[in-house]
């Protein structure tokens, strides 16, 4: 079985984060780090080249396959904002309806930036999926 190509890495958030050159996206970045670190009481880690993750937990795939992937986490894509929040939206359509402008799909939630975003609803949506997640997060 071939490794998984998105695991956790030494690279430097810091410096991931300091390369995005527009200046709104890179400060609404910085403000989910600080809400996501609220959320899990974990420090941000690089996953792969593009995933900024917190936390971590096995995850096992239908065909029994198992690999690692962050509680929470997100990327700042071309396109927009991408939020991995593994607790599942579905059993949150009372805070995405307060949310305010997002598109989501499965466990991802799409964000063209903060501006106009409800920062309690997504402060408390990170916080029920980390809550979701406990049982199988991994301690360190």
């Amino acid at each position: 079985m071939s490794e998984p190509k998105t695991k956790a890495t030494k690279a430097s958030v810091a410096q991931f984060l300091g390369k995005i050159s527009d200046a709104k996206r890179r400060e609404d970045c910085l403000a989910i780090v600080k809400l996501m670190e609220g959320a899990t009481g974990e420090e941000p880690v690089m996953w792969g080249s593009s995933i900024v993750g917190f936390g971590r937990y096995n995850m096992k795939y239908a065909s029994g396959k198992e690999a690692e992937w962050p509680i929470i986490g997100f990327s700042p894509r071309k396109n927009a904002l991408t939020l991995y929040i593994m607790g599942g939206l579905s059993k949150s359509k009372d805070l995405l309806s307060r949310l305010g402008k997002h598109k989501n799909t499965g466990s991802c939630l799409y964000l063209n930036g903060l501006d106009g975003v409800d920062q309690s609803a997504l402060k408390e949506l990170m916080e029920r999926s980390v809550k979701a997640m406990s049982s199988k997060r991994v301690k360190e």
